[in-house]
């Protein structure tokens, strides 16, 4: 059953454009975020109502009798609260104590808004990531997928809850503080309000500047990033090889890169910003001097002078601010963009796929074609060939020679196009057979397996949550998996690190092998699977997987000619073509490619390679 969100993202039309993107990211946080907003604006109107009653104060304590606003002048008794110093503070107390509330209640409000928006959009770009094609990651580089979930999730996150909430905030400070500021006295508020557009104006002017330098940099970032990741998860490699200096090199190379443009960057923030200071003081500036000149002329009284200063100085920051949040908003439009980009790649799509065909049937590859890109050349090329039902098929071929790509596409891991042949099993095409029925009957252990970082019982039981120990001892036993683990001390609940970092090649092998037994599917795939043990232990598990995989239809793939001697048929594939099909022993007296690959590996020597095709198998 789909969750909402899966639901919500198929829906495409809510992500094609940044509004939709913000829409559907907001749905569960908009009323903390608008209840923020409206705790702020509570907040501005308590602030804006100080000044008055000081300036009311001073025009009173300096003999000059305040005048009030016409609805307080409604009001009976309401000037004693300005006859009196103290009483005129203790209104100023009472205002900033309700402000104090109402502006913790808008920062809490927001912070759990803040939250509550990074928590849906993780887990909506997780459960999206999880839907798409293996072609789409085959695109995209992993460090570059992380740097959109986490970097430009949190610069989203910075902008909705810091600058598009104060954006709300400021033109409601600004517009009511331009009302009162217009009740002291209309020429002077002019005055101030010219410089607004002015300080918008030069914000649009660095928006596009700040938005293309910002994409760039966070461009950089992504390719930085997978830079780390490839180094950090293959750093056995990089000390087996002694490449730590290359890799230095090639890290220092693009970490100088990505820091010029961060460089470039903080120069336009820092012109604009500087701008931002220049006009802010003008107008501070320009405000007080007028506003003198106004007293001195007796058309502005002491007490209005200094409420008029008040809400100017009030209005410069938000002023400031309101400039900073139209260039952010480049930067908060690069993010969405980015993130857009995959919550709009299209997932695998299963929604045509209803049948649910017995799989204990023959398995057809009917002129199949395939290439991962348009760009590369074929890597399967009219293949065609049968697997019956319950049969051990083994799959032979050098590097290159498609092997690999034939168990994707059983397994759908790629789609083949309509136009380039078909795949069976019994009548159905494997384009009508829902995606998780099938992979949850197809066994596939490929040749470099990947496991979890957790303990051997819980990467075991991956493919079966619900196996009981006897079953995981079996498993384990028909895979050779517990003699390595008698030897832990913790056994099956030894923990084995990243990615299975402190197993052995030949240990992760059979920890995948005993994984897939225990989900017990009716097709399975050993994809070069018993690459990495030793012929001894080879022979044991194959002679193991004889007995567990009665009735099960098995395909074969490895380069070794002793691993497939136990196949009912050997398919060999040479540069994406069948080359040959049949038993062991009609392959040998047929004196064709099988034939020579016997005789070399007979011999003690390795079979040649042959030239891949864009793709390793």
């Amino acid at each position: 059953m789909k969750s909402v969100e899966d639901n919500e993202i198929l829906n495409q039309g809510d992500t094609k454009s940044k509004i939709g993107l913000l829409r559907l990211f907001l749905r569960g946080s908009l009323h903390l975020f608008a209840l923020s907003i409206f705790c702020s604006f509570c907040v501005s109107v308590l602030d804006l109502i100080n000044p008055r009653i000081i300036g009311y104060a001073v025009d009173m304590v300096m003999g000059k009798a305040p005048e009030l606003p016409a609805l307080l002048q409604r009001l009976p008794d309401v000037t004693y609260l300005f006859q009196s110093v103290g009483t005129s503070a203790l209104a100023v107390c009472v205002l900033a104590l309700f402000a104090a509330l109402f502006r913790t209640l808008s920062g809490a409000l927001n912070s759990a808004g803040a939250e509550t928006l990074v928590q849906r959009m993780r887990r909506l770009l997780f459960s999206h990531l999880l839907q798409l094609p293996c072609s789409w990651y085959s695109r995209n580089q992993t460090g570059d997928i992380i740097q959109r979930c986490t970097s430009d999730v949190e610069t989203v996150k910075t902008f909705i809850s810091e600058q598009l909430t104060q954006l709300f905030r400021t033109i409601l400070l600004i517009a009511l503080a331009l009302v009162f500021m217009a009740g002291i006295h209309m020429g002077l508020m002019l005055l101030a309000f010219f410089f607004i557009p002015v300080i918008v104006l030069y914000s649009l002017f660095f928006y596009t500047r700040i938005g293309s330098s910002f994409q760039r940099a966070d461009e950089e970032e992504g390719k930085l990033s997978s830079i780390v990741q490839e180094n950090l998860t293959g750093i056995r490699v990089v000390r087996a090889f002694g490449r730590e200096k290359e890799e230095r090199d090639r890290f220092e190379t693009k970490n100088s890169s990505y820091t010029a443009l961060w460089v470039h960057l903080m120069k336009l923030l820092s012109a604009f910003w500087s701008l931002g200071d220049l006009f802010s003081g003008l107008q501070v500036m320009v405000v007080v001097i007028a506003g003198a000149t106004l007293c001195v002329h007796q058309s502005l009284s002491a007490g209005e002078y200094i409420a008029f200063i008040t809400y100017n100085a009030m209005l410069t920051w938000p002023v400031r601010s309101l400039g900073r949040v139209i260039a952010e908003m480049s930067k908060a439009g690069i993010s969405l963009d980015r993130i857009g980009y995959i919550l709009t790649s299209p997932r695998e799509d299963n929604r045509n796929r209803t049948a649910m065909p017995d799989l204990h049937q023959d398995i057809t590859f009917d002129h199949v074609s395939f290439r991962y890109r348009e760009e590369l050349p074929e890597v399967l090329s009219d293949v065609s060939f049968q697997v019956h039902a319950g049969e051990t098929l083994g799959i032979l071929g050098g590097t290159g020679s498609g092997k690999t790509t034939a168990a994707e596409l059983l397994d759908t891991l790629y789609d083949l196009p309509k136009d380039c042949g078909s795949i069976r099993i019994g009548e159905t095409d494997l384009r009508d057979i829902n995606r998780l029925y099938l992979r949850q009957n197809i066994g596939l252990v490929q040749q470099e397996p990947y496991l979890f970082s957790g303990t051997i019982r819980y990467n075991l039981t991956l493919s079966n949550p619900d196996a009981g120990e006897e079953e995981i001892l079996t498993a384990a036993k028909i895979s050779c998996l517990d003699e390595a683990v008698e030897k832990f001390e913790r056994g099956y609940d030894t923990m084995i690190g990243e990615r299975g970092v402190t197993l052995s090649g030949g240990q992760k092998q059979r920890t995948a092998i005993a994984q897939m037994l225990l989900r017990q599917p009716a097709i399975m795939i050993f994809d070069d699977s018993l690459s990495a043990v030793d012929a001894e232990t080879d022979a044991k598990i194959r002679q193991g997987l004889k007995k567990k995989l009665h009735g099960c239809t098995v395909l074969l793939i490895s380069h070794r000619i002793t691993t497939l001697s136990g196949a009912d048929r050997i398919l060999v594939l040479d540069h994406g073509r069948v080359e040959e099909i049949g038993t062991p022993e009609e392959l040998y007296e047929k004196n064709g490619l099988y034939r020579r690959i016997f005789d070399l590996q007979a011999s003690g020597r390795e079979e040649v390679p042959s030239e891949h095709n864009g793709k390793e198998d």
